[in-house]
C-alpha cells in the first residue's frame, strides 16, 4: 500500500523452485511459520536475533534515505529551476520499480530474502553514489540522474517484496503488531531527524553530501542484513518452475482475498492525485510561503507524527485492525488542503503532524494484515501485486502535476487532490470485508 508521500521502503533472475502444497487464498491461510509460534504478544521482537539484524539494516538505511528525497529535490530545482525536470528524475525511479515488481516478488518467493535484500543494498549503494558525484562535481543533468534513478528504481523492485516478506520469517505471529511497530517507529523517527539534517546540509554543502551519506547508509544496511540467518522451512525442490506459474499463483492468491484489492486499487488512485502534488508542487508552495527550510520542517514534523503513531501501536491492541487503518488514511489530506488553501505556516505544520500519525496507523494496520492473514510463501508475491497497483499511477501523476499547476494554478491543483484524497479513501470502507477484517490469533 503507498502510503502518503512515500514510496515502501532490486536485478536477478528467478531461479526455477516450487512452492510446495496448493496456492493458500484467505479462505485457506496455512503459513509455517519460521520461528517458534510460542510467543505472546506481549514479547518483545528484538530478543530474536534474525529481527535485531534486520532491525538495524533498516534502521540506517532508512536513516540515509530519509535525508536523499530533501536534497535531490532542491539540488535539482536550485541547478535547473524548473519543476518539471523534479518530475522527470522522481518518474525515473518509478518506471523500472513498476516494471520488474512482480519478478522481484517471484525471486523473493523463490530464493533466500536476506540474499536478495543484501544484492540489492550494493547496488543500491552504488547508484546513489554515482548520483552524489555527479551533484558534488558539478555534473548535474536531468538525464544523468534520471537515467540512474531508473537503475534504482530497478533494485528497489526486488527490495519492497522481499522486506515485506521476511518479517513473518523473523518472529512469531503473536508478535507481529510489535515487530511492524518498532519498524514504524524506527522509520518514522529518521524522518524526524533526516530531513531537518537534510535542509541544513543542503543550505550549507549542497544536496550532494547528503546523497553520499544515502550511498554510505546502503553499505552498513548491506552488512546487517548478511548476518541474517536462514530462514527454516524453504527448503527448494527440485522440480522446476516457471515465472508465468509463478506470477498466476500470486496473482489468484491476491485476487481471492477480498479485503486486499478494494484497498490496493483505492491506493492507486490515491496516488495518482496525491503524489504529485505532495513532491513536486509542495516543496514550490511551501518556499513561496516561507522559505526552503521551511519544507525540511514540515516533513520532520510529519514524521514526528508517525513516530507518535507507531510508540503509541507498540502497546495498543487494535481488534478492527484494518478498519481504524482505513480510516486513519483520511488524515493524510490535511497538509495539501493546507497548503492548496494558503493557511500560515503553523497551520500547516500541524495538520502534517497529525496526517503524520494518520500514516502510521495506516501503515501498520496494512503490514500487519497482510503479514497475519496472507500465508508466507506467497506473501512476496501479494506484496508485489499489491506494491504494482498502489504505484501504477504515480509516473503519471508526477509527470502531469507540473503542467496542470502550471494550466490551473498550483494551489487549486493542491486544493482539488486533497479534496478527492479524502473521498477515494473511504471507498473501501464500503466492502464489508475490509470493515470486519479480523485480528489473526497468535499460534498456540
Amino acid at each position: 500500500m503507498g502510503t502518503f508521500g512515500s514510496g515502501r521502503n532490486n536485478s536477478a533472475t528467478a531461479r526455477s523452485v516450487p512452492i510446495l502444497g496448493p496456492v493458500p487464498t484467505a479462505t485457506n491461510p496455512s503459513p509455517v511459520p519460521s520461528v517458534p509460534p510460542t510467543a505472546s504478544s506481549s514479547a518483545s521482537p528484538l530478543r530474536r536475533p534474525g529481527f535485531r539484524w534486520y532491525f538495524a539494516g533498516q534502521t540506517v538505511s532508512l536513516l540515509g534515505s530519509s535525508m536523499a528525497p530533501v536534497a535531490l529535490a532542491f539540488a535539482v530545482l536550485d541547478a535547473s529551476a524548473q519543476v518539471g525536470d523534479l518530475g522527470l528524475v522522481l518518474a525515473a525511479r518509478m518506471l523500472p520499480m513498476l516494471g520488474f515488481l512482480l519478478v522481484g516478488g517471484v525471486v523473493a518467493d523463490l530464493l533466500p530474502r536476506g540474499l536478495v535484500l543484501v544484492t540489492a543494498h550494493l547496488g543500491a549503494a552504488l547508484t546513489q553514489g554515482a548520483s552524489a558525484v555527479l551533484l558534488l562535481t558539478g555534473h548535474y543533468s536531468p538525464w544523468s540522474l534520471a537515467a540512474l534513478g531508473l537503475l534504482n528504481g530497478a533494485l528497489g523492485a526486488f527490495t519492497s517484496p522481499a522486506l515485506r516478506g521476511l518479517v513473518p520469517e523473523l518472529v512469531a505471529k503473536g508478535e507481529l503488531q510489535r515487530a511492524n511497530a518498532l519498524l514504524g517507529t524506527v522509520r518514522n523517527g529518521t524522518k524526524v531527524f533526516g530531513p531537518a539534517l537534510s535542509g541544513v546540509l543542503v543550505v550549507a554543502v549542497g544536496g550532494g553530501v547528503a546523497i553520499a551519506i544515502d550511498a554510505l547508509g546502503y553499505l552498513l544496511a548491506a552488512a546487517f542484513l548478511a548476518r541474517i540467518p536462514a530462514p527454516a522451512g524453504r527448503a527448494p525442490s527440485p522440480a522446476p518452475r516457471h515465472l508465468g506459474r509463478e506470477l498466476r499463483e500470486g496473482w489468484d492468491a491476491f485476487w481471492h482475498t477480498s479485503w486486499l484489492w478494494p484497498v490496493t486499487l483505492a491506493f492507486c488512485a490515491v496516488n495518482l492525485v496525491n503524489t504529485g502534488s505532495w513532491q513536486v508542487l509542495g516543496p514550490r508552495l511551501t518556499a513561496d510561503l516561507s522559505s526552503p527550510a521551511t519544507w525540511g520542517l514540515v516533513l520532520s514534523v510529519r514524521g514526528a507524527g508517525m513516530l507518535v503513531g507507531s510508540s503509541l501501536l507498540y502497546r495498543l491492541t487494535v481488534r478492527r485492525f484494518l478498519l481504524w487503518g482505513q480510516l486513519a488514511v483520511v488524515l493524510n489530506a490535511l497538509p495539501l488542503l493546507a497548503l492548496g488553501t494558503r493557511l500560515s505556516v503553523p497551520w500547516l505544520v500541524a495538520a502534517a503532524f497529525v496526517a503524520g500519525v494518520g500514516v502510521s496507523v495506516s501503515a501498520i494496520a496494512w503490514e500487519t494484515s497482510l503479514h497475519e492473514h496472507v500465508p508466507t510463501e506467497v506473501l512476496s508475491r501479494v506484496a508485489a501485486y499489491d506494491d504494482l497497483f498502489s504505484y501504477l499511477a504515480i509516473p503519471v501523476g508526477l509527470l502531469a502535476v507540473g503542467p496542470l499547476g502550471h494550466g490551473f494554478g498550483a494551489h487549486q491543483v493542491t486544493t482539488v487532490s486533497g479534496l478527492l484524497f479524502v473521498v477515494i479513501a473511504l471507498l473501501p470502507l464500503a466492502a464489508p470485508a475490509v470493515r470486519r477484517l479480523p485480528r489473526a490469533a497468535p499460534e498456540r
